[in-house]
């Protein structure tokens, strides 16, 4: 378990996606750099990939419905996540992005043969997401700060996002559930089902028909 220390910085962090998305420039640069100092050997000091920490979204995407052809991992890291939903979506392009270049290098390094191009990572800030409207029938994430209005911009209408945390309300990068209800339905994103898996919990909203 991480330590108060950890889980108070990380809730700040996501404190100031939530509600001061504006101010994310002042540490977006600190985050970056501690990620990339942490890549090397990420997976084995947190169990990043193991069951537990993949309980929430593999029993999030249960609610998924219909199988998404496009899929955005958001803070992907080294990738564990974005490489269930491809296993998990077969016929399915699954993108991963990450502020992290180190986190991205790692995460790339796990791809083996892939001559459609069907799983693809990149560095980018899911502040400023380098995709255009209604891009993506699926968009997640673990344990990551949300930036609700990139979510609804690049969320098809239809479509679903996937918010989990693997430790619940002890995860450092976590938002209270009451929060996101309330800016993703701001947004016309309307909650789909919650629910808690192993020491995690998971959030399933639909961007509704008619929101743009």
């Amino acid at each position: 378990m991480p330590d108060r220390k950890t889980v108070l910085t990380g809730k700040l962090i996501c404190a100031v996606a939530a509600h001061a998305p504006r101010a994310w420039p002042l540490v977006s640069g600190p985050v970056t750099r501690f990620f990339d100092r942490a890549a090397q050997g990420w997976d084995d000091r947190t169990g990043a990939g193991s069951p537990d920490h993949l309980a929430g979204l593999a029993a999030a995407v249960l609610e998924v419905d219909p199988a998404p052809e496009r899929i955005l991992d958001l803070g992907c890291g080294t990738g564990a996540g974005t490489l269930f939903l491809a296993r998990e979506y077969p016929r399915a392009s699954v993108r991963g992005i990450d502020l992290s270049p180190g986190m991205i290098a790692a995460a790339s390094a796990k791809v083996g043969l892939d001559p459609e191009g069907r799983i693809a990572f990149k560095a980018a800030d899911a502040s400023h997401l380098p995709f255009g409207e209604d891009s993506f029938d699926l968009v997640t994430q673990i344990n990551m700060p949300v930036f609700f209005g990139e979510i609804a911009r690049v969320l098809r209408p239809g479509g679903s996002v996937v918010i989990a945390h693997s430790l619940g309300s002890d995860t450092p990068f976590s938002t209270p559930e009451r929060t996101l209800r309330r800016k993703l339905a701001a947004r016309g994103i309307v909650p789909v089902a919650t629910g808690a898996a192993g020491q995690g919990t998971w959030f399933v909203g639909r961007k509704e028909a008619s929101a743009r």
